[in-house]
């Protein structure tokens, strides 16, 4: 493999998009007056201790986000983290303990529940996936089915379960797909896909695009795989199609352009998963990462508040 999407890692611009869903979380919540009811109802100035617990088997994402929730919300509090992105856990384990005003502590819980919840959900199912085809050589990826201001931290999930990173923004890679086809055609019909290759490969001659940068095209039927693949993008996605018919384009494109790889996508279950691997693609994008992962469910225990920190 000679051409990557780009891969998340936690860095600075992943630090810098937690950042900002942090940010607008405390100002969701706080708004001017701050969190009334523990103005109202606490002591003054009582500190604190919480554990976040996962309270089921999973596959913790974003542990470090507690950081940076932890810095904004209140820098004096204080902060251990027990596991790392990526780590299997089971129920009852401690992932993190938090010190400091009980005050700055409530505020900070539902944010910081909430996206490690997301996270590590994402990073749970993506690590069902992946252990289906563990040893294949085909690999799992995402897709651009994110949540708004979350994409970013999303896919970085998507990576901690074991899973690879398709484009994050319409600028990364050319992905020419069905709708392309059918609005640059004309009376005669969508614009055959091989067309539309040799137009992303003078656009990005023409405009001084990196060598690196991928063409990809999407394709749903036996005449449109036969035209593409004739133009040699690096990558074409076989929307849909069974089995079989993977099969037998990865045998035609062995003969014909086997520098060329090959994606599944659509209508692809956890079931069907091994035998779609088997055909020797070697790409396989799941939406159902992100759109339709279910929150691990992780608490904050609470522990003795009449401590002095």
């Amino acid at each position: 493999m000679t051409k990557e999407f780009v891969q998340l890692d936690w860095n600075e611009t992943l630090r810098a998009a937690c950042h900002q869903v942090f940010e607008a979380a405390k100002q969701e919540d706080l708004r001017e007056r701050g969190d009334i009811t523990s103005l109202a109802i606490l002591p003054e100035k009582p500190n604190g201790e919480v554990v976040f617990r996962i309270r089921e088997c999973g596959v913790v994402a974003g542990i470090d986000c507690l950081q940076i929730a932890t810095a904004l919300y209140d820098p004096e509090l204080s902060l251990d983290i027990h596991v790392t992105d990526g780590q299997e856990v089971t129920a009852g384990e401690s992932l993190a303990v938090v010190r400091g005003a009980a005050i700055s502590l409530l505020a900070m819980e539902r944010p910081a529940l909430n996206l490690l919840c997301r996270l590590s959900g994402i990073a749970t199912l993506t690590r069902q996936w992946t252990d289906q085809i563990a040893g294949s050589p085909c690999r799992i990826y995402d897709t651009r089915k994110t949540v708004p201001g979350l994409r970013l931290l999303e896919k970085y999930a998507v990576r901690c379960g074991g899973g690879f990173n398709h484009r994050s923004d319409l600028s990364e890679a050319f992905l020419i797909k069905d709708n392309h086809l059918a609005l640059a055609g004309d009376s005669q019909g969508p614009l055959p896909p091989a067309v539309a290759v040799c137009r992303a490969k003078t656009y990005m001659a023409e405009h001084h695009f990196p060598e690196t940068t991928l063409i990809e095209i999407e394709v749903d039927t036996w005449k449109q795989f036969e035209s593409a693949i004739s133009e040699k993008p690096d990558i074409i996605l076989l929307d849909n199609m069974p089995a079989e018919l993977l099969a037998r384009a990865v045998e035609y494109r062995n003969r014909i352009a086997p520098g060329v790889e090959l994606e599944a996508s659509g209508g692809i279950t956890l079931a069907k998963l091994p035998a779609v691997a088997r055909t020797g693609i070697e790409r396989i994008s799941v939406g159902a990462l992100t759109h339709s992962a279910t929150q691990v469910d992780i608490g904050l225990d609470w522990q003795d508040m009449s401590t002095t920190y």
